[in-house]
């Protein structure tokens, strides 16, 4: 791959970005509108590849660029990461569209706002996606694809391929959607989690042990779908005639609506660590999520 990459926003989405396409050999150039945060950013990178277990030796395909317009310069692909406000997104695509090479694709992290938004207006609106990675996206590979009606079909066929090329798991949407695919699944999960431990039926730590040693294990490997296509003996249509009516009425819980209240959040709190314990955390969790990363890709590789 001969693919330059520029990098808009060098925060933690932004730097695990840089690491993914470092590692897969393309030329990287990273811009913040923060000059310290920029000034920072090598070190930063460093330090998440000790974390992560990666070679150092990647960030050779790295450079800093002074301001946005030459971290621009002759690339094929900006991943921008910039806030995740819209008057802010809006102004980052004007300039984008007008100092990026033509062909290059504008590609957003963001989480929650859809390409229409702050691309409907531009003169290369066509060129621009949302490219919605899973945090950290160096460790957790699966990637968001989602068009705009304006996003052309080529773009989309470049996006997909270039995402597998890294190595990353794309998931192509057809359309847009509030909250893409991954976020409505999660929204709907911590509901009923939310809900349930309001209730008194089980603890905090309860709830995690049976995501974390029961669903998360399993899921872990295959997704729900596959997971249940094995789960009876006729395939996925006799798991359904078999327990479709039962998961239909577990499904559609009157007391979901509240999950999300304030108090339920609040009562939850208490029982978890305190946020300043947050960034040590993150750390070993990441350490672990890369772990788990190099196991399944070397057992992949084995068969």
């Amino acid at each position: 791959m001969s693919q330059t990459v520029a990098i808009i926003g060098c925060g933690l989405i932004g730097r695990a970005w840089t690491i993914v396409f470092a590692r897969a050999g393309l030329n990287v150039s990273i811009w913040d509108a923060s000059p310290s945060v920029l000034e920072n950013a090598m070190d930063a990178l460093h330090a998440t590849c000790i974390e992560a277990g990666e070679d150092p030796a990647i960030l050779s395909c790295i450079t800093t660029a002074s301001d946005m317009q030459a971290a621009l310069e002759g690339v094929d692909w900006v991943q921008e990461n910039g806030p995740e406000q819209l008057a802010i997104k809006q102004q980052i695509y004007a300039d984008l569209d007008r100092l990026a090479p033509p062909e290059a694709i504008l590609a957003s992290s963001s989480s929650a706002l859809v390409a229409s938004q702050f691309a409907s207006e531009l003169k290369g609106r066509s060129r621009i996606l949302v490219a919605h990675p899973v945090n950290p996206p160096h460790v957790i590979p699966v990637v968001e694809l989602c068009p705009s009606p304006d996003t052309a079909a080529d773009v989309m066929d470049r996006a997909e391929a270039l995402m597998r090329n890294i190595g990353q798991v794309p998931v192509r949407l057809s359309q847009e959607i509030d909250g893409f695919v991954l976020n409505r699944l999660q929204a709907v999960l911590l509901a009923e989690a939310l809900s349930l431990v309001a209730q008194g039926i089980v603890t905090p730590q309860g709830l995690d042990d049976t995501i974390a040693h029961g669903l998360g294990r399993r899921w872990t490997l295959m997704g729900p779908l596959a997971t249940i296509n094995l789960n009876a003996p006729g395939g996925i249509a006799d798991y359904l005639d078999r327990y479709g009516p039962t998961m239909a009425r577990l499904s559609d819980s009157a007391a979901r609506g509240e999950a999300f209240a304030a108090e339920t959040a609040q009562s939850i709190a208490a029982t978890l660590p305190s946020p300043d314990q947050v960034p040590t955390l993150s750390r070993q969790r990441d350490e672990r999520l890369a772990a788990l990363s190099r196991f399944l890709t070397s057992t992949s590789q084995d068969k």
